[in-house]
């Protein structure tokens, strides 16, 4: 009888350890939980403090949001090297509707001849250089009356952290030939998996027959790519370490609500497949040559402002490749 109580006494203990173990695994899981989001938030702070602009560029006023708080995120690609006037090698926007979660890309392309206000007809990526973000929303704003409320210049160097961070494991293309001029790596032809610094490489190779509109092509699949890699729960334990890539290397004026709703969105797989869209749409322009600015595309505006509404109200179809 003795030895039945000390039985059931020993499988109380073992059973209240059990219990007790449980509950700090789940205390440890919250607190670390806890840590997380707030280093994500103290993060997200730093990242929304003033950053240092551009010499010369003007301050960015963006559009006041419509009564569907639909919002577009100018998304810019930096190749500043220390000059004064910084070139862009990516110009796209972000498209986020928070009725439906959908999030939609657009590429413009950078040599579309367009009217730059203060500057008459330029190159759209003259924009930039004349007057940074703001000149470069008012020039889209003007010539495709796409309305602009937030940017994000990102510094080729953060492109190559954040992949590696997202996708340690690299991210698989199909290289259609040998790509190596002016990207300052050699890709060979083939299906290969790449990492930070030859996946930037991959996305900026314009040196071919296709020239800005295969490294558009290539820059949509690989932002799709790395959508897909930030829905895993990797990813979301990666927050604080992205974040502050974005600290370092992102210029923006996103504040942090949106940036988590963004965010939230995404991993939640909420979002759904990403839509992409180019400016030009394929027949709505002719290459030209203009004194002065070299190749340029010369784009009907009307066929492309009709079109990219209709892209964005869901009526088109999503890619024109």
């Amino acid at each position: 009888m003795q030895d039945l109580t000390r039985s059931k006494e020993n499988r109380k203990r073992i059973k209240w350890r059990r219990v007790f173990g449980a509950l700090l695994l789940v205390s440890i899981f919250l607190v670390g939980l806890f840590t997380i989001f707030q280093y994500i938030e103290d993060a997200i702070k730093t990242v929304n403090q003033p950053l240092k602009k551009t010499e010369g560029t003007q301050p960015f006023k963006g559009a006041k949001k419509n009564k569907l708080n639909e919002i577009n995120v100018l998304l810019l690609g930096s190749d500043s090297r220390g000059e004064k006037q910084a070139r862009t090698d990516t110009i796209m926007v972000a498209h986020y509707d928070p009725q439906t979660h959908k999030i939609k890309l657009i590429s413009l392309m950078r040599d579309m001849l367009v009217s730059v206000p203060g500057h008459g007809q330029q190159k759209l990526n003259a924009a930039f250089s004349f007057g940074g973000p703001e000149l470069l929303r008012e020039t889209i704003k003007e010539n495709f009356n796409l309305d602009i409320h937030y940017y994000a210049m990102v510094d080729f160097k953060g492109f190559e952290k954040a992949v590696d961070l997202i996708a340690p494991n690299g991210i698989e293309v199909d290289i259609p030939y040998e790509m190596s001029y002016g990207i300052e790596t050699k890709l060979e032809e083939g299906k290969q998996t790449l990492h930070g610094k030859e996946l930037l490489g991959y996305v900026r190779f314009r040196h071919d027959r296709l020239s800005d509109f295969g490294r558009i092509q290539r820059q949509q699949e690989v932002i799709s790519k790395l959508k897909d890699q930030a829905v895993s729960f990797q990813s979301v334990v990666k927050l604080p370490k992205l974040l502050s890539i974005m600290n370092k290397y992102v210029d923006t004026n996103l504040d942090s609500s949106t940036i988590l709703t963004i965010g939230k969105d995404i991993i939640t797989k909420k979002s759904g497949n990403l839509e992409t869209f180019r400016l030009p749409e394929n027949g709505s322009f002719e290459n030209k040559r203009v004194d002065g600015l070299g190749a340029v595309l010369d784009v009907d505006f009307d066929k492309n402002i009709s079109a990219l509404n209709q892209f964005l109200d869901g009526n088109s179809v999503a890619q024109n490749e």
